[in-house]
């Protein structure tokens, strides 16, 4: 059974940086991503990180901005935010289920393993 748990959210203005972590515990290879959910809205992918190759993929909203990495030496995964945007308002959940692949999906559906979600505000 895969664990995950996030941290480093907050409340920053316009223009902001953020890092969030989420700290895995398991073992296996997996697909890890990162999810956000604004009140109201659905749940929508962010940006994946493939357990083959590293590969990485990013919603049109948050690419040049964000970045998706992980340190496999510490069992964290990363999500560095900056040029925050009112937006970008949300709780962040950190995602993750079982493959081995090059690539990861979107859906929410697939992913079976789900932290408790962090909040970031962001104002303008």
């Amino acid at each position: 059974q895969l664990q995950l748990v996030e941290s480093g959210g907050g409340s920053v203005q316009a223009g902001g940086s953020l890092r969030l972590s989420c700290a895995t515990s398991g073992y296996g290879s997996f697909c890890l991503a990162w999810f956000r959910q604004d009140s109201g809205k659905e749940r929508e992918v962010v940006a994946t990180l493939a357990p083959i190759g590293g590969n990485t993929s990013y919603a049109d909203a948050v690419k040049g901005r964000f970045t998706i990495s992980r340190d496999n030496a510490k069992n964290f995964l990363y999500l560095q935010m900056n040029g925050l945007k009112p937006e970008d308002t949300g709780i962040y959940y950190c995602a993750a289920y079982r493959e081995y692949s090059v690539r990861c999906g979107n859906n929410a559906n697939i992913y079976r393993h789900w932290g408790q979600g962090t909040q970031v505000t962001v104002s303008s």
